[in-house]
């Protein structure tokens, strides 16, 4: 990101969070070191801004090699276990 980006000051205020998601991300950031503003700022650009190493779910999916038969992976029934009501 270029400087001149950094210096323009744009801010985004996010009211209304819960207990939960503020104490996760305090948490989050400080497993990496940083404020929560930080930690903030970086979880929008992962999200919101494309990334050359970050690949297409499917691209990921067809880098997979074909292994085993379609059988191999066929789903068993399963009828539960009998209950007394």
């Amino acid at each position: 990101m270029k400087r001149q980006e950094l210096r323009n000051g744009n801010q985004l205020i996010v009211r209304n969070l819960e207990e939960e998601v503020v104490r996760e991300l305090k948490l989050r950031a400080a497993r990496h070191g940083r404020s929560a503003e930080a930690e903030h700022r970086d979880i929008l650009r992962q999200a919101l801004l494309p990334t050359a190493e970050r690949k297409p779910f499917k691209d990921f999916l067809l880098s997979m090699p074909p292994v085993g038969e379609d059988s191999d992976f066929e789903r068993v029934q399963d009828d539960g276990r009998e209950v007394d009501l």
